[in-house]
C-alpha cells in the first residue's frame, strides 16, 4: 500500500449491485462489439468486388449488426458466471 502523504493513496471501497450490474452491462457491451467486428472484418475479408462495376461479390453473408438483445443475452451470461451458476444449476431449478 502506497504512502498517504504522497498524494497516491486511494480509498477503495466495495461496490453495490447496481454499480456491479452496470460493469457487467458494459463488458457485454464491449464483448458483443469486439465479436462484431472480428465477424465484419471476417466478412469483409472473403468479400470481392467485381473488376467492371465495382459491386461486391458476396459469398459470405453479412454478419447481422447485434441489436440490444444480444447485448443483454451476453450481460446475463457474464452476470451468471459471476454469481457461479452453471447451466446444471438453471436446469435444476427448473
Amino acid at each position: 500500500m502506497t504512502n498517504p502523504k504522497d498524494g497516491a493513496f486511494k480509498a477503495q471501497f466495495n461496490k453495490n449491485g447496481y454499480e456491479i450490474r452496470t460493469d457487467v452491462l458494459g463488458m457485454a457491451k464491449q464483448f458483443t462489439e469486439f465479436e462484431f467486428s472480428n465477424k465484419w472484418m471476417g466478412w469483409e475479408q472473403t468479400t470481392k468486388r467485381d473488376k467492371e462495376t465495382g459491386q461486391l461479390i458476396m459469398d459470405v453473408k453479412m454478419p447481422d449488426v447485434p441489436g440490444t438483445d444480444e447485448v443483454l443475452k451476453n450481460a446475463q451470461k457474464f452476470y451468471e458466471f459471476v454469481n457461479g451458476v452453471t447451466s446444471q444449476d438453471k436446469e435444476d431449478k427448473k
